[in-house]
C-alpha cells in the first residue's frame, strides 16, 4: 500500500474517531477535533512534539486572522437584533412587496437578516411575521417557514461575516471582497430560485397537514421581545453595509493601484471593517437600549462567540495537521488524476461538505474541515479558490437533520412533526445547497 493511500486511510480513521466522539459519546465538537488532530499527526509520522506544535500553530494562525472579526461580527448582529433593528428591516422589506411577491420578499428579508445574525436569530425574528403573512394570504405554514429557512441558510452559509464564509478567504487564500460579492450575488439569486422550486414541490401536494404538523407543540419562542422604539430600517442597515463597503474598498484599491496607499489596506482590513460596523451598531442601538442593556447584549454575544471561536480554531488546527502531513497532495494524486480537472475538485469539495454536515450536524464543522482539506489541492489546479469555497460551503449546507440544532429550532417553533421538519428544513436546505453548487460550477468556467 503506497504512502498516498495510507495517508487517506489515516484521515478516514481520524474522521471516524472525531465523528464517533461527537455522535456516540456526545463529546464537544472542539475537543473531538483536537483528539482527531492528535491521532492524525502521530500516526502520520509527525511525532509527538511536532504534532502539538502544529495543532497550536494551526489554532493560533486561524484565530490571528479571524478571532477578533468573528467576535465583532457577533456583537454587531446581537445589537441589531436586541435593539429591534432587525425587525424593522424585515417589516420594511415585506411592506414594499406586492402580494404576489410577498413570499419571495420574506425569503429575501431572511437572507438580509442572516448576514449579521445567526440563522436561529433570523428565524426567531421572522416567525411571527411569517405566521401572520400565512394567515393573511391563506397559505399553509410550510410556505412561509420554508422561505425563511432558505434565505437565512444561504446567507449564513455564503455571506461574511458569519464564521464559515469569513474563514473561507483566509483558509483558501483569496480576497475577502470576492467572497462578499460572490456570496451575496449567488446567495440572493439562489434564494429566489430555491424558493420557487420549493414552492413548486409544495404545490404538488408534498405537504400533509395531518402527519407533518403537530398541534400539541406549543410555541415558546415565536414572539421575541422587541423594544417599543426600534431604529428605522434604513438606519439599521448601516452596520451591515459599512463593513462590506470598507472591505470592498480594498478589493477595488488593489485593482486601481499597483501599490495602494497604506490607508487602503488599513481601512479594508476585516478587523477595522467589522469594528466600524460594531461601533455603528452600538450607536444605533442607543435609540432603544440603554447603556446597561447594550452591555448585556454585547456580553451575551461574546458568550455565543466563544463557542464559535473554539470550533473554528480547532478546525484550523485540524487543517494545519492535514497540510503538514501532505495529505492534500495525496488527495490530488489519487482523486484528481487530471491536474486540470477543476470539476473533479469541485465535486470532491461538495461531497466532503455533505458528508461532514450529514454526520456531524454542524455546518461550521463541515465548511471549515472541508476547506482546510482542500486548501492544498486548490494550489495545484486551474481553478479560482472562490469556487472551491462555494462548493465546500454548499455541501456543508446540505442534509441538515435530527443531529442539527437548527432542525429542532425550526421544527418545534413552527409546530411541525419530525416528518414535517424533514419536509421543510432538510428539503429546503438540500435544494439550496444544490443550487448554490450549480452556480459554483458555472462560475468556475467563467472566472
Amino acid at each position: 500500500m503506497n504512502s498516498d493511500v495510507m495517508l487517506l486511510l489515516f484521515l478516514a480513521l481520524a474522521l471516524v474517531i472525531m465523528l464517533s466522539l461527537i455522535i456516540v459519546f456526545k463529546m464537544n465538537v472542539a475537543i473531538s477535533l483536537i483528539i482527531a488532530c492528535l491521532f492524525m499527526g502521530i500516526v502520520s509520522g509527525l511525532g509527538l512534539n511536532e504534532t502539538l506544535e502544529t495543532i497550536a500553530d494551526g489554532f493560533g494562525g486561524l484565530m490571528a486572522n479571524l478571532g477578533i472579526p468573528i467576535g465583532l461580527g457577533v456583537i454587531l448582529g446581537k445589537l441589531i437584533s436586541d435593539s429591534g433593528g432587525a425587525q424593522s428591516i424585515a417589516v420594511a422589506i415585506l411592506n414594499r412587496a406586492s402580494e404576489k411577491m410577498a413570499l419571495y420578499s420574506l425569503a429575501l428579508a431572511s437572507f438580509v437578516l442572516a448576514i449579521p445574525v445567526f440563522f436561529d436569530v433570523a428565524f426567531l425574528i421572522l416567525v411571527p411575521l411569517a405566521i401572520q403573512m400565512g394567515k393573511k394570504m391563506n397559505k399553509p405554514l410550510p410556505y412561509t417557514v420554508g422561505a425563511i429557512i432558505i434565505g437565512a441558510a444561504l446567507s449564513h452559509t455564503l455571506v461574511p461575516p458569519t464564521p464559515n464564509p469569513l474563514a473561507a478567504a483566509t483558509i483558501l487564500d483569496f480576497d475577502l471582497g470576492l467572497m462578499i460579492l460572490g456570496g451575496t450575488v449567488i446567495g440572493a439569486i439562489s434564494t429566489l430560485i430555491t424558493t420557487k422550486m420549493y414552492f413548486m414541490i409544495l404545490d404538488r401536494g408534498f405537504w400533509n397537514k395531518e402527519t407533518d404538523e403537530d398541534p400539541t407543540i406549543e410555541n415558546p419562542y415565536g414572539n421575541m421581545e422587541i423594544p417599543s422604539n426600534p431604529p428605522a430600517a434604513w438606519v439599521s442597515l448601516i452596520p451591515i453595509v459599512l463593513p462590506s463597503i470598507f472591505i470592498l474598498i480594498g478589493s477595488v484599491g488593489n485593482v486601481i493601484f499597483e501599490n495602494p496607499p497604506p490607508i487602503v489596506p488599513f481601512i479594508s482590513h476585516r478587523i477595522i471593517a467589522l469594528l466600524v460596523g460594531a461601533l455603528a451598531a452600538y450607536v444605533i442601538a442607543s435609540k432603544s437600549l440603554n447603556k446597561e442593556q447594550k452591555d448585556v447584549s454585547s456580553s451575551q454575544a461574546m458568550q455565543a462567540a466563544g463557542v464559535v471561536l473554539l470550533i473554528t480554531g480547532a478546525g484550523g488546527a485540524f487543517g494545519s495537521i492535514i497540510q503538514n502531513t501532505g495529505i492534500d497532495q495525496s488527495i490530488l494524486n489519487i482523486l484528481v488524476s487530471d491536474a486540470k480537472s477543476s470539476l473533479s475538485v469541485l465535486f470532491i469539495a461538495f461531497f466532503m461538505g455533505i458528508m461532514f454536515r450529514t454526520v456531524t450536524g454542524s455546518g461550521t464543522v463541515a465548511g471549515i474541515t472541508t476547506m482546510t482539506i482542500m486548501a492544498g489541492v486548490v494550489t495545484s489546479v486551474d481553478i479560482h479558490p472562490l469556487w472551491v469555497a462555494m462548493a465546500s460551503l454548499s455541501g456543508g449546507l446540505m442534509l441538515g437533520h435530527v443531529n442539527d440544532s437548527g432542525f429542532w429550532i425550526t421544527t418545534k417553533i413552527a409546530g411541525f412533526s419530525v416528518q414535517g421538519g424533514f419536509k421543510t428544513y432538510t428539503t429546503a436546505e438540500a435544494i439550496a445547497g444544490f443550487i448554490a453548487f450549480s452556480f459554483a460550477i458555472i462560475g468556475s468556467f467563467i472566472f
